[in-house]
């Protein structure tokens, strides 16, 4: 008999690891589409006028909502909504950014992307 509550106590206990990594991995997936960042460096960075920087500020939150969505589906759905979500924002930020500024907020996003594992 104690050689099988012990048994019960292993496994639940082994259970409860394996769930709780499981959450841990499916909460750190969800934080990596968290796209906010901090307007000030992003406008300096890109050398940004006034306007420029309500525009891309308004451009960015609609990306950044858009991507926590994105988070929420299934891998295969997940994809093809993260490549719509990426395009949509690019092509916003090209009408409002001159061709240099846009070059250098596609290279911040492709490193932004490879680095949280997205892309």
């Amino acid at each position: 008999m104690k050689k099988i509550l012990l048994t019960v106590v292993a496994l639940m206990s082994m259970t409860m690891t394996f769930a709780e990594n499981e959450s841990a991995a499916n909460l750190n997936k969800v934080e990596s589409y968290d796209m906010t960042v901090n307007m000030s460096k992003l406008s300096q960075a890109l050398g940004l006028s006034t306007d420029q920087i309500q525009a891309v500020s308004e451009i960015h939150k609609s990306f950044s909502a858009e991507m926590m969505y994105v988070a929420q589906y299934a891998n295969e759905e997940r994809n093809q909504k993260l490549d719509k979500a990426i395009n949509r924002d690019l092509a916003y930020m090209k009408y409002i950014l001159s061709e240099e500024q846009y070059r250098k907020y596609l290279t911040l996003l492709n490193l932004t992307l490879r680095n949280r594992g997205i892309k």
